[in-house]
């Protein structure tokens, strides 16, 4: 499935990117890579479509193929649109012994979706990721930038909640 997206580099979103750049020496512009496309997705609804992938690869002078290589390597990017509130749950090693996968399904079930939908009204999806780097309080997920550790089903029933009104700060 294709995906479309509006472009918006903005003056603000350039701005941004300048700075960023300005960090590292003029011939070194690829080395920018992750924290532009950080900006970039983040002014965009928090997904990449190849259109803005491409445009990270004209301002870092780097083939585009340099920018869909990082993109599809971290999971931190998202290459179609995605949840207001996407619950992002750890499937490696440490947090599958303590149940994680069977809350992810447990979320979806509650939500409606399977891994990788977005319910109807836009509001939620549930992925799988691999190691978030919260080994010893699994299982556990991520919701924007922050970490919710030692999941049960009432810690997300609970976070669900909070998230249908309002009461979850992403960032």
């Amino acid at each position: 499935m294709e995906y479309k997206q509006i472009i918006n580099m903005s003056d603000e979103l350039m701005a941004r990117i300048n700075e960023l750049l300005s960090h590292y020496p003029a011939d070194k512009k690829k080395s920018a890579m992750l924290p532009v496309l950080h900006a970039v997705q983040d002014a965009h609804d928090n997904w990449l479509s190849l259109e803005l992938m491409d445009k990270v690869a004209e301002i870092l002078e780097v083939k585009p193929i340099e920018v869909y290589e990082v993109v599809t390597f971290y999971s931190m990017f998202n290459q179609k649109p995605v949840a207001k509130y996407m619950f992002e749950f750890c499937r490696t090693a440490c947090c599958a012994i303590r149940k994680g996968e069977d809350l992810m399904d447990y979320t979806c079930q509650k939500l409606g979706v399977k891994q990788g939908e977005i319910t109807p009204d836009g509001m939620f999806s549930v992925v799988g990721v691999e190691c978030l780097g919260a080994c010893g309080f699994g299982p556990m997920l991520q919701l924007g930038d922050n970490y919710h550790e030692n999941l049960t089903k009432e810690k997300i029933d609970t976070l669900i909640e909070d998230c249908k009104q309002g009461k979850v700060n992403l960032y």
